[in-house]
């Protein structure tokens, strides 16, 4: 696995750079993306950067997209009021970030105990998803895309071991979104921070226990310098998909050509993020335990049973009680998501098992 670069100076550029419209000349149109990652973060960062070059690369430079990482234009949980107020075109993120606009945004990032990446992919894209994120959207005069796809995360890194619910009351977690809420309901203390934010807060000893993406990202973030304790698998986001989501009044005012580079290029990159964290976990893990000591555990059944009946009763609540898109969106998901766990019972399950019979593979 490549080591990348990262955190680049966020201050000096910070206070140089404006929000100012972007520069429309002889034909040309210059965008800015800002992005909750740090400059050249893996998988996520280096994705958002790789969809500005591509675009420009597909439109011969009529097209181009100025990258901010997080904190150079706008904090990392800024972006989305950098967008939908006019301050940049768009922004790399997750939705689950905005759940306090609507609820239903939740759905479209990961939800706990829900989609794994290929099932969250096939109902947005085919199972009626993407409808229900545009009229979300809609609201607010965005656009929104899958951007990424992490795959299964990990439940999170510990700095004391956790064996039962007891251990979970009071426990002070970065951790957001819906799967946040199931843990609140189990007795965490559960915040959310930006990426670079986390490793400070474990170390001052303002946070026990983080969980972010996976083995790739937090090497890079360096949780293992502070908790050496790393639970799997993430039962909260078992298949999270990122976004990179647009001002609608200026996707709609783009000629047709660059929409469909622009969206060819946010897709594309979806499905490249997700073999950039295929190939390159496992590396990281072992790079965790040998170099590092950090010790790998499985999430404790009492633990997940406990997560599992708090999920159940956040999702009644939101179907029951939410605004009619929320309940909408719940709707739609469990329905995608029984459909698409009928076909995994016969096809993915099954085959994990067989792979795993006591016979000669070379």
């Amino acid at each position: 696995m490549k080591r990348r670069t990262l955190f680049a100076a966020g201050g000096a550029a910070a206070a140089a750079t404006t929000l100012a419209t972007p520069a429309i000349a002889q034909g040309r149109v210059q965008w800015r993306m800002v992005t909750s990652w740090p400059r050249g973060f893996p998988g996520l960062g280096v994705g958002a950067e790789r969809i500005a070059r591509h675009v420009a690369e597909m439109s011969g430079g009529r097209f181009t997209i100025q990258v901010f990482a997080a904190g150079q234009l706008v904090p990392p949980l800024g972006v989305f009021d950098a967008v939908t107020q006019g301050g940049a075109e768009m922004m790399h993120t997750a939705s689950y970030y905005w759940q306090n606009r609507n609820r239903g945004l939740n759905f479209f990032t990961g939800v706990p105990f829900g989609m794994t990446s290929k099932e969250i992919r096939a109902w947005i894209r085919y199972m009626g998803g993407q409808e229900i994120w545009d009229e979300i959207y809609a609201q607010f005069n965005l656009k929104g895309f899958m951007a990424a796809d992490t795959g299964l995360q990990a439940a999170g890194w510990f700095r004391k071991e956790i064996n039962t619910v007891a251990d979970i009351r009071g426990l002070k977690f970065r951790t957001p979104g819906l799967g946040g809420e199931c843990w609140r309901r189990i007795g965490a203390a559960v915040v959310n921070l930006g990426a670079g934010e986390i490793l400070p807060n474990l170390q001052s000893g303002a946070l026990d226990a983080a969980e972010f993406v996976g083995p790739v990202t937090d090497l890079a973030l360096g949780f293992h310098q502070a908790a050496k304790f790393y639970y799997w698998p993430s039962v909260i986001e078992p298949g999270l998909a990122a976004e990179c989501s647009v001002d609608k009044r200026k996707f709609d005012a783009l000629p047709a050509d660059l929409k469909r580079i622009l969206e060819v290029a946010i897709q594309a990159d979806y499905d490249q993020v997700a073999a950039d964290f295929e190939a390159n976990n496992i590396t990281a893990l072992r790079r965790l335990v040998s170099e590092f000591g950090v010790q790998v555990r499985m999430l404790p059944d009492e633990i997940a049973v406990a997560l599992g009946k708090a999920a159940g009763e956040i999702l009644a609540e939101l179907r029951d009680a939410g605004d009619p898109l929320t309940r909408k969106t719940v709707e739609s998901f469990i329905k995608a998501r029984t459909a698409l766990m009928e076909q995994s019972g016969l096809t993915d399950e099954p085959y994990a098992r067989m792979r795993r019979l006591d016979f000669k593979y070379l």
